[in-house]
């Protein structure tokens, strides 16, 4: 009895630790029209608009999708948060929420009637979503809003949010330094307008959500096209290849190493 108390005691102060960092991120709202996309903000320690900071975005999997202002925090706010990160790495950091009705990426999802897995068809020159034209506009909102450096702007994201940095930097050609979307993919016919960003791309070798070869294909049409891309596959990491990514010693200096 006296070693499950001390669990819960245990859980009960690492849940609260967790909540109260989490707060750290604002909760705001973006409003255009009638469309509303929820995102939390992480400033800089002592922000000084008279300063310009870099801009981190980044975007969640398909299963945080809502309009609660929390769920998107579930994966990646942990190691914005780390002292040692926003320290050394200082920006500013927008982590948006799909809603559940839509999606980051203009995707058609079918099951393969012989293996029973998902795949994922990305058609070209078809619309945003509305998720993602709010995205596009927040953007544009975010650089009047805050002190921004155009010219060192990132874009992550794991499984649905890696497809969506894929689609929005190609919606942005000029606008990233740098991508590294985590178990995604995209079309690679695209990969001609994903050439003015650096890519680090990941995924998990035995992910049985989103083939690896969606990400593989991306990173060999980057680099074919005269890009630069690269690539790093986890053998053993299945979907949830984003532990894998956000542990890399160098995911953040790799990131504030690019700029415009």
């Amino acid at each position: 009895m006296k070693l499950i108390f001390l669990f819960l005691v245990t859980a009960m102060n690492y849940s609260a630790g967790y909540s109260q960092s989490n707060a750290l991120f604002v909760k705001q709202l973006f409003i255009e029209k009638t469309d509303t996309l929820p995102y939390r903000i992480l400033l800089p320690d002592n922000y000084d608009p008279e300063n310009k900071y870099p801009l981190i975005i980044f975007l969640h999997g398909s299963g945080e999708r809502g309009n609660d202002n929390e769920k998107q925090l579930t994966h990646g706010a942990e190691l914005f948060l780390r002292d040692s990160i926003r320290k050394k790495y200082t920006a500013i950091v927008v982590f948006p929420q799909c809603s559940e009705n839509s999606y980051w990426s203009n995707v058609n999802i079918v099951n393969d009637a012989v293996s029973g897995k998902r795949i994922f068809q990305y058609p070209t020159g078809s619309k945003p979503t509305v998720a993602m034209n709010l995205l596009m506009h927040l953007m544009d909102d975010l650089k009047h809003k805050y002190s921004i450096q155009n010219k060192k702007i990132y874009i992550t994201g794991l499984s649905m949010g890696g497809m969506g940095a894929f689609e929005i930097v190609r919606r942005k050609p000029n606008l990233f330094a740098a991508a590294m979307p985590i178990c995604g993919g995209a079309n690679p016919a695209n990969a001609k307008d994903l050439l003015k960003t650096k890519w680090w791309i990941f995924h998990g070798e035995k992910d049985d959500v989103v083939n690896p070869q969606y990400s593989k294909d991306m990173a060999a049409a980057i680099l074919n096209e005269g890009g630069a891309a690269k690539l790093t596959i986890y053998p053993n990491a299945n979907h949830n290849s984003w532990d894998s990514a956000f542990a890399e010693n160098n995911f953040m200096q790799w990131m504030f190493s690019n700029h415009k």
